[in-house]
């Protein structure tokens, strides 16, 4: 059927050219609306007008055989690991200890109050706990980690949704939280008597000739083609593809990292039109229960990174940062960052790179667990 392709091709040009209209009206909706929650919203929208269910056309099969693998594979080809030693280990450390928060945080209370109601209506019987893994992906991963681990945990369209909703609420304001945080970062510096505020080594630009555009998109695709071809399993090729995709960028030296990211970038936004077909309004619920849950497992992630960075002697700054570069990704860290010191920007952006690049890893460790303590 062709109307899936058009309804997918409408809205990912719609979400792209509005993302970029200097209008202040449509920008003011794209702070609290983001492209990717749009892209997924349009298509459902256009279903539920028309009556026509999609939800079981083969252009959801494709988008799991190629839009996703090439969304993981170009994501993780723009993250060079030289640029990480330039950021020095202290704040990489604090970054990687808020990771783990985020992964093993619902691990363990589920652990602790197993016997409650929570636990037993909400996470097990209602099947929250498959929105989880979502929002580890999102919180580190971003987009592509959360597409992903949706598909791994067959997390159910209705809480996704309503997953996808409370995860976008929480992260707009915790993006403002974290504004008026990192501002006041000096005086809590002075107050926790922390001395180490230096600025970190500059970091390398890239290549002046790297490989034109259309190279990228033909290696890109020749490497997704072939997996799908020799590896069946999803989960299998998701690990061997952003293995490829880590080692292209690390070892081609004029690979074009800018457009590896770019290219990323679109394939979300196609993934989650696609995504939004199967969505149907009627199914949508909203859970005040594990709203609660998720500022309190938000939270404690920063009060986390806090200590962390008390006990390293690190600049506080740090800790929105790294936070941002988790929960928020590439364009909302460096934002941040930029309030405090605009010389610091690059530096967050490769953090942000550096959680994309290892989101589903911590996400595919959430489900594992998971999966050990309450199914």
């Amino acid at each position: 059927m062709l109307a899936p392709w058009l309804i997918t091709l409408f809205t990912v040009l719609a979400v792209f050219f509005l993302d970029r209209w200097e209008n202040r009206h449509i920008k003011s909706l794209f702070d609290w609306v983001p492209a990717i929650l749009l892209a997924y919203i349009i298509p459902a929208i256009i279903s539920y007008l028309t009556g026509v269910d999609y939800s079981q056309d083969e252009i959801h099969s494709f988008s799991r055989d190629y839009f996703i693998p090439l969304a993981i594979i170009a994501v993780m080809s723009s993250l060079s690991l030289g640029q990480l030693r330039a950021i020095g280990w202290k704040p990489i450390f604090l970054f990687a200890g808020g990771s783990v928060f985020i992964a093993l945080f619902p691990v363990l209370l589920a652990f602790a109050f197993l016997d409650t109601n929570f636990v037993t209506n909400t996470l097990v019987n209602e099947e929250y706990w498959k929105g989880i893994p979502p929002i580890v992906g999102s919180w580190i991963g971003g987009s592509t980690s959360q597409l992903v681990l949706k598909e791994i945990v067959a997390c159910p369209e209705d809480i996704f949704l309503s997953v996808l909703v409370m995860d976008n609420i929480l992260v707009n304001i915790w993006t403002i939280l974290m504004f008026q945080f990192i501002k006041g970062s000096n005086l809590i510096n002075r107050k926790l008597k922390i001395t180490d505020l230096g600025i970190p080594e500059n970091l390398r630009s890239d290549p002046v000739k790297s490989i034109p555009s259309w190279g990228v998109i033909v290696i890109l695709l020749g490497i997704v083609i072939l997996t799908n071809l020799w590896v069946e399993s999803f989960i299998a090729k998701v690990i061997l593809l952003s293995l490829i995709g880590l080692a292209i960028s690390n070892i081609w030296p004029r690979w074009n990292f800018k457009f590896a990211l770019r290219s990323g970038a679109i394939l979300i936004l196609i993934v989650m039109a696609v995504l939004g077909l199967k969505l149907q309004f009627a199914t949508l619920g909203f859970n005040p229960v594990f709203l609660v849950f998720l500022i309190v497992w938000l939270i404690g992630h920063f009060v986390f990174m806090m200590v962390i960075a008390k006990m390293l002697n690190l600049n506080m700054a740090w800790v929105p940062i790294a936070s941002m570069a988790n929960v928020g990704g590439i364009a909302t860290a460096p934002a941040v960052t930029a309030a405090y010191e605009k010389k610091w920007m690059p530096h967050a952006v490769v953090l942000a790179i550096l959680s994309m690049a290892t989101g589903t890893f911590w996400g595919v460790l959430t489900i594992y667990l998971l999966e050990n303590i309450l199914v």
